[in-house]
């Protein structure tokens, strides 16, 4: 088990750190016969799934007492059209097709999305500035993931 409630808090708020920065919807820890289960609702809000035995039946999760780090509102972010791969390039070892600080116009290309072995180019809705890349290259993507703050 967990000796103190402050290494459970320590550890909790490290896994959604995790959790955020890798883009996962769900991270589980073990260790000594305990665990740890955390969510990313679709809603943007941490939910700890709790610290029970490795070995128990009960699903009812055990209130940690954390505050998950402040979202940002990519409400108005150019999203993913689909789930896929996104690819920065369009070949590797070659130069992006975008950085974050660049000018774009309307119908340039700014990543390609893999999806059952077929490229297919994310666009720039609208001329802007790309301020905000949301996505890694080789990255898994779903539908409606934010991508990109165009403004």
């Amino acid at each position: 088990m967990f000796k103190k409630r402050k290494d459970i808090n320590e550890l909790v708020n490290e896994l959604v750190g995790l959790l955020n920065q890798h883009n996962l919807s769900e991270i589980e820890y073990e260790r000594n016969g305990s665990r740890i289960k955390i969510s990313n609702s679709k809603g943007g809000a941490i939910i700890a799934g709790g610290v029970v035995p490795a070995n128990s039946t009960s699903s009812a999760p055990v209130s940690a007492n954390t505050s998950a780090p402040a979202k940002e509102d990519y409400s108005n972010a150019l999203k993913s059209p689909m789930v896929g791969v996104v690819y920065m390039a369009p070949e590797p070892n070659a130069k992006s097709f975008v950085v974050e600080g660049q000018s774009v116009k309307k119908g340039d290309t700014l990543c390609l999305i893999e999806a059952m072995k077929t490229f297919n180019p994310v666009k720039a809705p609208n001329d802007g500035v790309v301020k905000k890349i949301l996505v890694k290259n080789s990255e898994t993507v779903e539908y409606e993931q934010p991508l990109f703050v165009i403004e």
